[in-house]
């Protein structure tokens, strides 16, 4: 399927599949929604100072790579991706400066060059492993703190936003565990309350007017 790297408004790349006309990240920021949905109302709202999250939808390394930038907790990462973005597009990203860390390039890039399958680790306080998965076949129980839940929009992969799918999530996430995503459409936010998560809808990030946020009680 053809991929593009296109310019958010916020000045940050992000993939774009024509077929689909659907993003890796939002057209009207990819960093801003990014901050805004995962690390502001994710990251920042669980307390525990050591941390097990999971990425659904690894793609681009964006929301790890901020997760990095913004937290001086222990973190295990571990980052779900069905389809791995290829190193030539890795390589036309430009988070790096857009964030102004160019004294972390190398942190980026080993994120992206590390083997798949495998924990490693990216410094002291931060171990991070990719598994290529599909969202469906995954196994953990209890495991997880902080799910970033950042899979294609349910326009385009509606099997992606489906009770069986949350399922699995809540089975993930240990006692008082949350999961975050960009979604706020009610089927979505029925799904996750039918298989035991307590939903609240929060402000959006820039061009959306809601998000949502479950926690496992």
């Amino acid at each position: 399927m053809e991929r593009e790297i296109i310019i958010t408004s916020d000045g940050s790349t992000t993939i774009h599949i024509p077929a689909w006309n659907e993003q890796y990240h939002s057209k009207h920021g990819a960093i801003q929604e990014a901050y805004h949905v995962f690390i502001k109302h994710g990251l920042e709202f669980v307390a525990q100072d050591q941390l097990s999250i999971m990425e659904i939808g690894f793609g681009t390394g964006l929301n790890c790579f901020i997760t990095y930038l913004e937290s001086d907790k222990e973190i295990d990462y571990v980052g779900v991706e069905a389809y791995p973005v290829d190193e030539k597009e890795i390589k036309k990203l430009n988070y790096v400066s857009e964030l102004k860390a160019e004294k972390k390039s190398e942190i980026f890039n080993k994120m992206h060059g590390i083997s798949w399958e495998e924990k490693h680790k990216i410094d002291d306080k931060f171990q991070l492993e990719k598994r290529q998965q599909f969202f469906k076949d995954i196994k953990d129980k209890d495991a997880f703190n902080l799910i970033y839940f950042d899979a294609f929009g349910a326009r385009v992969q509606p099997k992606l936003w489906t009770e069986e799918i949350f399922s699995i999530m809540f089975d993930a996430l240990k006692n008082e565990g949350v999961l975050v995503t960009y979604a706020a459409k009610g089927s979505v936010r029925r799904a996750m309350e039918a298989v035991g998560f307590t939903v609240e809808r929060l402000p959006g990030p820039p061009g959306k007017r809601e998000m949502l946020r479950a926690i496992k009680k």
